[in-house]
């Protein structure tokens, strides 16, 4: 069973798609550690759709990620980086304690 996260369903997939494009977009970002979980197997799998390269899987890639250009970033550079890899594209590091709430954040990166 998924994390609630506090979110409604809508507002929280909204906020999981942006993390994923950000995330794709940048490299990396810094969060909660339990939202980097959340995040993680939504963009292990839109790697692993970008491996195939068909028009279907750029459409279900597009589908899910909020920008253009980062799909064709996806597509073009991302994946095949990750061609030979099965699995295990993302890597999330513990950075401790957030200042103003104590929250355990955690900083996600692409391997």
């Amino acid at each position: 069973m998924p994390r609630k996260l506090g979110r409604a369903k809508d507002v929280r997939t909204a906020m999981l798609r942006a993390m994923v494009t950000y995330l794709l977009e940048n490299g990396k970002i810094e969060t909660t550690v339990t939202r980097a979980k959340e995040v993680r197997p939504l963009v292990e799998k839109m790697i692993t759709v970008g491996k195939k390269n068909t028009l279907a899987a750029r459409r279900q890639a597009m589908s899910f990620i909020t920008k253009e250009d980062v799909v064709k970033k996806l597509f073009d550079d991302i994946a095949p980086k990750y061609a030979e890899r099965n699995g295990g594209y993302v890597r999330i590091i513990r950075i401790g304690p957030r200042r103003g709430d104590a929250a355990e954040m955690a900083i996600i990166e692409l391997v």
